[in-house]
């Protein structure tokens, strides 16, 4: 009774707060399943009273969302893939080597993460056509570097900071190169970091719609953000096909946490503390 007394109105507080965030995605997942009667209903139900599944197929097939899942993870993957090389070696770079202004160079790149997306729009669309890469996977990706790789590199170096260099040391007297005990020593303890940035820079790339819808014209090349943005009418919205493939859309992101959760979890709490 005790310990009930103490300890219970915290969980009891943990679950409200957890029933809170999580029933809007319950609603998204129970409206996707709900006849186009029951989803404009004055009583809204808890359940639909007869579950329907051919939102999902439909949204797959008639509504193109299939292929915009695989252009988003396309983008999503490559930036994600690039920006893990460039931010841990720049990363590296800032914090092993004495360079000039190291310090200047640390806020110029914090500097960056503070102007709005809209504000690179044009810039960022004036380059690719001039680099004639617009409506490419190629154009889309990079575009997505410029405000993904400062993020990665800010973060990396919060976790390569508290890595002792005398652990460097040993491995070059061993023999190995630089770049060996960067790739055999510094990242295999920087797993954390390189797990946090990894969702970061995924989550960049997976959720962004300006850049995507500016820059990705053709119908087989749009991202899953604009694909579901395209199923709103001035006329009538449907909210069937939104639901389904916003829950198709938020799967790879369950996926992805789940799989790097013990890693991202220890790697958040670190980086906090580090740098």
């Amino acid at each position: 009774m005790t310990w009930l007394l103490r300890r219970g109105w915290k969980y009891a507080a943990m679950l409200g707060v957890s029933a809170f965030a999580l029933f809007p995605v319950y609603w998204v997942a129970i409206t996707s399943l709900k006849p186009r009667s029951e989803i404009y209903t004055r009583t809204p139900d808890l359940w639909p009273s007869d579950p329907q599944w051919h939102e999902y197929p439909r949204v797959l097939g008639e509504g193109h969302v299939g292929r915009a899942l695989l252009n988003s993870l396309i983008v999503a993957g490559a930036t994600t893939v690039v920006c893990l090389i460039v931010g841990a070696m720049a990363a590296y770079a800032l914090v092993r080597f004495e360079i000039p202004f190291k310090r200047v160079l640390m806020m110029l790149v914090l500097m960056t993460q503070m102007f709005p997306l809209v504000v690179l729009v044009i810039p960022l669309f004036v380059i690719m056509r001039n680099a004639d890469l617009l409506g490419t996977y190629a154009g889309l990706i990079v575009a997505y570097l410029a405000f993904t790789v400062p993020l990665a590199v800010w973060v990396m170096r919060g976790f390569l900071v508290g890595i002792p260099e005398d652990l460097e040391h040993a491995a070059r007297t061993d023999g190995a190169t630089r770049l060996g005990a960067m790739w055999r020593v510094i990242l295999p303890l920087a797993a954390p970091g390189l797990a946090t940035t990894a969702v970061l820079c995924f989550l960049e790339g997976w959720k962004e719609f300006m850049l995507a819808l500016t820059f990705m014209n053709e119908e087989t090349r749009k991202t899953l953000p604009v694909v579901i943005q395209s199923f709103v009418g001035r006329g009538d919205t449907d909210w069937g096909a939104i639901m389904a493939a916003s829950v198709i859309y938020t799967l790879p992101v369950v996926i992805v946490f789940v799989l790097l959760r013990k890693h991202l979890m220890r790697g958040t709490t670190a980086g906090a503390v580090k740098g």
